[in-house]
């Protein structure tokens, strides 16, 4: 007898209010070759504002050949988890380059930076203990807080004194955990994490920072957070995706030598995945030696475009957020509208990101652009005369009508 109430095509089945507000495809695009200028995505060529590429470093023939060469000195994959087989010496040299350029004693490399997340907590919290998260962090923090089952509480989106009233009040735990992130990529604001950091020490906390979107954006040498923030005394848990900036995959779990050694062993997420390919560890250390040469050169570009993008939105009559981070946010409100700038500016040939729902609250979606070093000044110029007529075309004559 079935006893279900609902079944599974039922509850995976997009309803029509979801189809009708989409009106296109806006996710998953068939992506045709590499991040180049322009880019083969949905047969066609377009612009590239939607990847998280910042110094243009995805398709660097430099890059490519630390690839290969991995590849013919290692294979494809080591074929084991790290502590049984596939722990190659790379990693060693990826862990000894990575670890001061970020800013920690010591850090492990996990498949990708949502099992770092959701490896840092499962391995190193408890039922009695607390964690107070940003409002505003990333779901894949969420994610690896839950299944712990300890007491969790949000405070306000990049508020420290919102925090300092939880950690003064929230008492009698264990152990508490303070969580956010360095750039929160939907608005491009920086936590102001120096703040947090102190209050943690005050507090006898353990900030945990994701990096992700600050790492080789952030910093004089482009270290990330730390570096921004100055701290070179860090005591607490940092995790980075290394496959949006960095330009390659795996993410990171870092923090001071013996809970990174209690992790090496602990943490389910590292140890019973298949370890990092060879290939991408050799592709690390060559863009860690671009970077320590080219760094500032690319990083100025950067936010150079983010702010002549940024002038070209206002200016066509579109609302920005005034975020210090090299992302442009258009506030676009209802699911809807979110979905009519992007398709609007994809028409024009310019790929973004919309966040719509649940990925933001509701009616607060955004559109989202990053304008990486490796386009040119002219592909810059095209997107900011294609700003004014797209927001002509979606106002202006509505309006009229």
């Amino acid at each position: 007898m079935n006893t279900s109430s609902v079944t599974l095509a039922e509850r995976s089945a997009f309803t029509e209010e979801q189809l009708r507000v989409l009106g296109y495809d806006i996710y998953y695009p068939s992506i045709g070759g590499e991040l180049g200028d322009p880019f083969c995505v949905n047969r066609r060529y377009a612009i590239n504002m939607a990847t998280n590429n910042y110094l243009g470093l995805a398709n660097d023939p430099r890059i490519k050949e630390a690839y290969i060469d991995g590849i013919y000195k290692y294979g494809t994959s080591m074929c084991a988890t790290p502590v049984a087989g596939g722990y190659t010496d790379q990693f060693e040299a990826v862990e000894a380059a990575l670890a001061p350029f970020i800013g920690v004693e010591r850090l492990l490399l996990y498949p990708s930076c949502y099992q770092a997340n959701n490896g840092l907590f499962s391995a190193l919290a408890t039922e009695d203990d607390l964690v107070l998260f940003d409002r505003g962090a990333h779901s894949s923090l969420i994610q690896g807080i839950l299944p712990v089952g300890c007491a969790k509480y949000p405070f306000a989106h990049n508020d420290p004194d919102a925090l300092e009233y939880l950690l003064r009040k929230k008492t009698g735990y264990a152990h508490v955990f303070v969580v956010t992130e360095s750039v929160f990529s939907t608005e491009g604001s920086i936590a102001p994490f120096a703040e947090i950091n102190a209050l943690c020490k005050r507090y006898g906390a353990t900030p945990v920072v994701d990096d992700s979107h600050g790492i080789g954006v952030l910093g004089a040498h482009g270290g990330g957070i730390l570096d921004h923030c100055g701290i070179t005394d860090y005591d607490g848990l940092y995790t980075t995706s290394l496959g949006k900036a960095i330009a390659n995959n795996c993410g990171v779990v870092g923090g001071p030598r013996r809970v990174i050694d209690y992790m090496r062993y602990l943490s389910s997420h590292l140890v019973y995945s298949t370890a990092v390919a060879p290939c991408i560890l050799s592709g690390l250390l060559r863009t860690l030696d671009i970077l320590e040469l080219e760094y500032r050169d690319r990083i100025e570009r950067v936010y150079r475009y983010r702010d002549t993008i940024r002038a070209a939105l206002r200016a066509a009559g579109f609302t920005v957020v005034d975020g210090a981070a090299p992302i442009n946010s258009i506030v676009a409100g209802p699911s809807e509208e979110t979905v009519r700038i992007s398709k609007a500016l994809m028409q024009r040939g310019v790929l973004t990101t919309p966040f719509v729902f649940p990925s933001v609250p509701k009616n607060k979606g955004r559109v989202r652009m990053i304008a990486g070093a490796n386009l040119a000044e002219s592909t810059i110029a095209y997107v900011c005369t294609a700003l004014d007529g797209i927001h002509h075309n979606l106002y202006d004559n509505a309006l009229v009508a």
